[in-house]
């Protein structure tokens, strides 16, 4: 296989004279003391470049607002999936959405994770230079400022989905009605008869988790029931969050006698410790997930839960990568949301003696 040719060579090919651009090559050759062909390795993600070279040559880069050209950007047939943890059922309902999308376009998904940090490492945004794929969706992640200019620089796409926090207006990015989701659940709870009822929380840097209790809270104070702070708990969407904070909350001498899990796998946590106590679900405790998971409707008895369609919002989001790596210019900022919706089943009931 040969080396790539030096993007300014190529471009003096085609032209007489040099272009703007390739004149801001050969600026940013001269500035950083390096060849020409060495600024095009860096352009092309190749490995052959000592890394104090590389992140001069990079800043430079951003500092004078190159952007590959399309056209120029020969590009792998995958698209990355990034999690920031990937071991749960969750996952799979976002690899499968993704992977629906990619095989109908003849294209392989990558997947990775940044261990649990909501930010991948500068080692991955080299990595995903060098593939260059069609595009990267990022699942309850981010990039910083650095890994979002690499990106750009190289013409890859990029889409967050259902992002941890605002991803910024440029950023496009795929979500659910997260607020609307934590409303339904609660009011449903209230409407069945439910004065005292708790919530386990998602981690509170995520913006997901924020909104589902801000809908938990509205609710409640449309009802004109008071929020307890004491009957709030703040997990991390794992199931031994929900078996350790619901063992705190049906412990209490005033217990809840429903509970909004901000999750499924939460929600299963806390019928594990129901169990433990000797309550019945939902004779003496109701309970609410979110995620609407293949297992809500086999756990017993089956889970009343709030449906977030996961598969379809990887989907959405894989489809709306593509789609930005066709545009010929810088794509406008995207923001997608996907509805939400209740799912009643069999671990929700009017409370004993109401």
């Amino acid at each position: 296989m040969t080396s790539p040719e030096p993007v300014e060579s190529r471009t003096q090919n085609r032209t007489q004279g040099r272009s703007a651009q390739t004149a801001t090559l050969a600026e940013i050759a001269r500035e950083a003391g390096v060849s020409a062909p060495t600024v095009s390795k860096v352009l092309n993600g190749r490995a052959d470049v000592a890394p104090a070279t590389r992140a001069r040559v990079e800043d430079l880069l951003r500092a004078h607002g190159y952007r590959r050209r399309r056209a120029e950007a020969t590009r792998s047939p995958l698209i990355d999936l990034v999690f920031h943890e990937l071991e749960s059922a969750w996952a799979l309902e976002v690899i499968r959405g993704v992977e629906n999308v990619a095989r109908d376009a003849g294209l392989s998904v990558v997947l990775s994770e940044s261990a649990g940090r909501l930010t991948p490492g500068r080692t991955w945004a080299d990595q995903v230079a060098a593939r260059r794929p069609h595009g990267v969706v990022l699942v309850l992640s981010g990039l910083d400022e650095s890994q979002r200019a690499l990106l750009t620089s190289r013409a890859i796409p990029f889409v967050v989905m259902d992002p941890a926090g605002d991803p910024g207006a440029d950023v496009p990015s795929i979500g659910a009605t997260n607020w609307q989701g934590g409303l339904a659940a609660t009011r449903h709870l209230v409407e069945l008869g439910h004065r005292r009822i708790g919530a386990i929380s998602g981690p509170t840097q995520m913006m997901c988790s924020r909104a589902r209790v801000d809908g938990y809270r509205a609710a409640l104070e449309t009802a004109g029931l008071p929020v307890d702070p004491a009957l709030i708990a703040n997990g991390d969407f794992h199931h031994e969050a929900g078996y350790r904070l619901g063992l705190e909350l049906l412990r209490r001498p005033d217990r809840p006698t429903a509970v909004f899990a901000g999750n499924d796998l939460q929600a299963l946590g806390l019928y594990e410790a129901a169990r433990e106590l000797g309550l019945r679900i939902p004779e003496d405790l109701s309970v609410v997930g979110f995620d609407d998971l293949p297992v809500a409707p086999l756990v017993g008895p089956p889970l009343t839960t709030v449906r977030q369609p996961l598969t379809e919002m990887a989907e959405a989001a894989a489809k709306l990568v593509l789609d930005l790596g066709r545009e010929a210019g810088p794509p406008a900022a995207t923001r997608v949301e996907l509805a939400t919706s209740l799912v009643v089943r069999s671990s929700t009931a009017a409370p004993a003696g109401g």
